[in-house]
């Protein structure tokens, strides 16, 4: 096996984050959706699939390395919101806690001298790095705009063609 008992126990944990980070952004969506804010809504649905992705690279690596996957039980998200700032707001909180548990799997790997595992971990590195700043974007972009104009973030969206990493950027 390519990976001690250790670091595929800490990715199969990994692989529950993950998927509750795609719940919660159902959730959000959901709460978007329920106001009739569809660039919202479809946005953090979008973000949701990203999330499930990325349990998915976890549940991949720990098959390559010969690993058994043990996906763990997970926790119902958040679904009230009592703004949009908040669901942000929350959306920005849940990246922040998920670049820490990256941070803490990369941390064992180093531990581990499993280098193999080190390298699979640079990519979630460069992506919270991406995740944070564009909720920490998009924060601003909503708090801007206040609670009684979030047409005007459903238009900055429209208008900016947000994929899911360009809330803030120019074009």
């Amino acid at each position: 096996m390519l990976a001690s008992q250790k670091v595929i126990d800490a990715f199969n944990e990994q692989i529950g984050n993950e998927f509750g980070a795609a719940n919660q952004y159902l959730a959000i969506g959901s709460y978007f959706a329920s106001e009739n804010l569809e660039n919202l809504s479809q946005f953090f649905f979008r973000q949701a699939d990203e999330e499930r992705a990325h349990g998915m690279k976890f549940l991949r690596f720990i098959l390559d390395v010969g690993g058994r996957v043990a996906i763990p039980e997970i926790a119902p998200p958040n679904s009230q919101f009592d703004s949009a700032v908040a669901a942000v707001t929350a959306s920005l909180d849940w990246e922040k806690e998920v670049t820490q548990q990256i941070y803490g799997l990369v941390d064992l790997c180093q531990k581990e001298r499993n280098h193999i595992a080190i390298r699979f971990l640079d990519w979630f590195v460069n992506e919270q790095l991406e995740e944070v700043s564009l909720m920490d974007n998009l924060l601003g972009v909503v708090e801007r705009a206040g609670e009684d104009n979030l047409l005007y973030v459903e238009d900055y969206i429209d208008r900016h063609g947000i994929e899911g990493a360009e809330v803030g950027a120019e074009g």
